[in-house]
């Protein structure tokens, strides 16, 4: 008699419940500890923070399933061609930002069609150390830099030659020590320009901007 399956599953087999379960949970590990203990405790970012959950286990999904219709790990590379053409239309996203979403892809393809390849000790092992790396790593562990988006009118002193008068005219309003900055979208319609102000937080805060 003809076992059911659907995508591969064979309905009536536990190992297959345990595997799947496993690494899951491996995933949601892994996870967890880059998203919340490590990115959000030095770039506390609420939208990049649901971002790089919602890609991490979505690939996951997607990978785990297509990889039971015999899909080779090329449509795992593809995950990365289709991220690359997404584009979000509001300020640019910064750099750290981009590696924590690319490092939340690469665990969830790790996880999910690691299958038959190597085994659950060489998956928490590769976990393990990719957590341990980004945390050695993270820059926020030594400086916790923060930010603040601003909408600025002085539009005059975004120029190059007026860095110096910029840096030190946000430092005068927001009462922060404004170190750097990185230019947004400039509409010269309201003579406006935003701004992504770094600084040093002071008195224990750890929030950055809501934005």
């Amino acid at each position: 008699m003809e076992v059911p399956s659907i995508l591969g599953f064979d309905l009536y087999s536990p190992q297959n419940y345990f595997d799947f379960l496993v690494r899951l949970t491996i995933n949601l590990v892994a996870i967890f500890i880059l998203g919340r203990k490590i990115y959000f405790k030095y770039r506390p970012n609420r939208d990049y923070f649901f971002t790089l959950l919602t890609f991490n286990i979505i690939v996951f999904f997607v990978c785990y399933l297509l990889n039971k219709v015999v899909l080779s790990l090329g449509f795992a590379f593809g995950i990365f061609a289709i991220f690359s053409i997404l584009r979000y239309r509001t300020l640019t996203i910064p750099i750290k930002e981009m590696t924590y979403i690319f490092i939340a892809i690469s665990v969830a393809i790790i996880n999910a069609l690691s299958a038959n390849i190597i085994g659950l000790i060489e998956i928490l092992a590769i976990n393990a150390a990719l957590v341990l790396i980004v945390y050695l790593l993270e820059p926020g562990r030594i400086n916790n830099e923060l930010f603040k988006i601003i909408r600025y009118e002085k539009i005059e002193l975004i120029k190059p030659e007026n860095h110096t008068a910029l840096l030190e005219d946000l430092s005068n309003r927001t009462g922060l020590q404004i170190h750097k900055v990185d230019i947004g979208r400039i509409d010269f319609l309201r003579d406006t320009a935003l701004i992504r102000a770094y600084y040093f937080p002071s008195n224990g805060e750890i929030s950055n901007d809501f934005e």
